[in-house]
Protein backbone atom coordinates (compact mmCIF):
# COMPACT_ATOMS: atom_id res chain seq x y z
CA UNK A 1 0.00 0.00 0.00
CA UNK A 2 2.76 2.66 1.40
CA UNK A 3 0.09 5.36 0.96
CA UNK A 4 -0.77 4.82 4.38
CA UNK A 5 2.80 5.46 6.59
CA UNK A 6 2.85 8.59 4.14
CA UNK A 7 -0.71 10.37 4.89
CA UNK A 8 -0.07 9.02 8.31
CA UNK A 9 3.00 11.24 8.70
CA UNK A 10 2.02 13.98 6.68
CA UNK A 11 -1.17 14.37 8.97
CA UNK A 12 0.84 14.24 12.10
CA UNK A 13 3.32 16.90 10.84
CA UNK A 14 0.36 18.99 10.05
CA UNK A 15 -0.81 19.10 13.52
CA UNK A 16 3.17 19.85 14.65
CA UNK A 17 2.80 16.89 16.78
CA UNK A 18 5.74 14.04 17.48
CA UNK A 19 5.51 10.46 17.00
CA UNK A 20 5.66 9.89 20.88
CA UNK A 21 2.39 12.78 21.38
CA UNK A 22 0.54 10.50 18.54
CA UNK A 23 1.13 7.17 19.94
CA UNK A 24 0.14 8.35 22.80
CA UNK A 25 -3.02 9.78 21.90
CA UNK A 26 -3.63 6.80 20.30
CA UNK A 27 -2.99 4.47 22.63
CA UNK A 28 -0.12 2.33 20.30
CA UNK A 29 3.50 2.55 21.00
CA UNK A 30 5.91 4.91 19.22
CA UNK A 31 7.78 2.08 17.71
CA UNK A 32 4.75 0.40 16.12
CA UNK A 33 3.30 4.04 14.97
CA UNK A 34 7.42 4.73 13.59
CA UNK A 35 6.72 1.45 11.98
CA UNK A 36 3.44 2.77 10.07
CA UNK A 37 4.92 5.91 9.37
CA UNK A 38 7.69 4.57 7.47
CA UNK A 39 5.52 1.61 5.72
CA UNK A 40 7.18 -1.01 7.04
CA UNK A 41 4.03 -2.46 8.98
CA UNK A 42 -0.17 -1.70 8.58
CA UNK A 43 -1.96 -0.56 10.82
CA UNK A 44 -5.04 -2.85 11.92
CA UNK A 45 -8.62 -1.89 11.53
CA UNK A 46 -8.95 -0.80 14.94
CA UNK A 47 -5.52 1.59 14.54
CA UNK A 48 -6.87 2.92 11.07
CA UNK A 49 -10.07 3.59 12.33
CA UNK A 50 -8.28 5.68 15.49
CA UNK A 51 -6.50 7.27 12.93
CA UNK A 52 -8.99 8.69 11.19
CA UNK A 53 -11.29 9.50 14.12
CA UNK A 54 -8.33 11.77 15.52
CA UNK A 55 -7.55 13.43 12.26
CA UNK A 56 -11.04 13.61 11.01
CA UNK A 57 -10.08 11.85 8.02
CA UNK A 58 -11.98 9.11 6.16
CA UNK A 59 -10.59 5.39 5.81
CA UNK A 60 -10.54 5.91 1.89
CA UNK A 61 -8.06 8.82 2.48
CA UNK A 62 -6.05 7.14 4.54
CA UNK A 63 -5.82 4.38 2.27
CA UNK A 64 -5.04 6.63 -1.02
CA UNK A 65 -8.68 5.91 -2.02
CA UNK A 66 -8.91 9.04 -2.58
CA UNK A 67 -6.60 12.54 -2.55
CA UNK A 68 -9.75 14.34 -0.59
CA UNK A 69 -10.03 13.83 3.27
CA UNK A 70 -13.53 14.49 4.19
CA UNK A 71 -14.77 12.76 0.25
CA UNK A 72 -17.09 10.34 1.39
CA UNK A 73 -18.66 12.20 4.48
CA UNK A 74 -21.24 14.87 3.25
CA UNK A 75 -21.95 17.41 5.49
CA UNK A 76 -24.86 16.02 6.94
CA UNK A 77 -23.09 12.68 7.72
CA UNK A 78 -20.28 14.58 8.81
CA UNK A 79 -22.41 16.20 11.53
CA UNK A 80 -24.19 13.19 12.80
CA UNK A 81 -20.49 11.32 12.85
CA UNK A 82 -18.93 14.68 15.20
CA UNK A 83 -21.96 14.45 17.38
CA UNK A 84 -21.70 10.73 18.19
CA UNK A 85 -17.85 11.31 18.57
CA UNK A 86 -18.71 13.53 21.67
CA UNK A 87 -19.77 10.30 23.55
CA UNK A 88 -19.99 6.66 22.89
CA UNK A 89 -20.92 6.56 26.72
CA UNK A 90 -23.75 8.86 26.21
CA UNK A 91 -24.86 6.45 23.16
CA UNK A 92 -24.31 3.18 25.30
CA UNK A 93 -26.43 4.39 28.38
CA UNK A 94 -29.55 5.03 25.88
CA UNK A 95 -29.29 1.91 24.39
CA UNK A 96 -29.26 -1.76 25.47
CA UNK A 97 -27.67 -3.37 22.29
CA UNK A 98 -28.31 -7.05 22.43
CA UNK A 99 -27.33 -10.16 19.53
CA UNK A 100 -28.59 -13.56 20.04
CA UNK A 101 -30.31 -12.81 23.12
CA UNK A 102 -27.42 -11.59 24.69
CA UNK A 103 -26.09 -7.98 25.32
CA UNK A 104 -23.24 -6.62 23.79
CA UNK A 105 -20.14 -5.62 26.59
CA UNK A 106 -19.21 -1.65 26.71
CA UNK A 107 -16.18 -2.94 24.37
CA UNK A 108 -17.94 -5.33 21.88
CA UNK A 109 -20.40 -1.93 21.33
CA UNK A 110 -17.34 0.86 21.24
CA UNK A 111 -16.65 -1.74 18.07
CA UNK A 112 -19.76 -2.08 16.67
CA UNK A 113 -20.01 1.85 16.54
CA UNK A 114 -16.68 2.60 15.00
CA UNK A 115 -17.82 -0.16 12.36
CA UNK A 116 -20.94 1.67 11.61
CA UNK A 117 -18.57 4.64 11.44
CA UNK A 118 -16.29 2.99 9.26
CA UNK A 119 -19.04 1.60 6.99
CA UNK A 120 -20.67 4.75 6.56
CA UNK A 121 -17.11 6.09 5.39
CA UNK A 122 -17.44 4.07 2.03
Amino acid sequence: MGQIGNRIAALREKQAMTQEELSIKLDISRASLSHYEKNRREPDYDTLVKIANFFKVSIDFLLGRTEDPDMVLDSEVRLFVDSLELSDERIMQNFALTIDGKELTPEEAKRFIAFVRAERSF
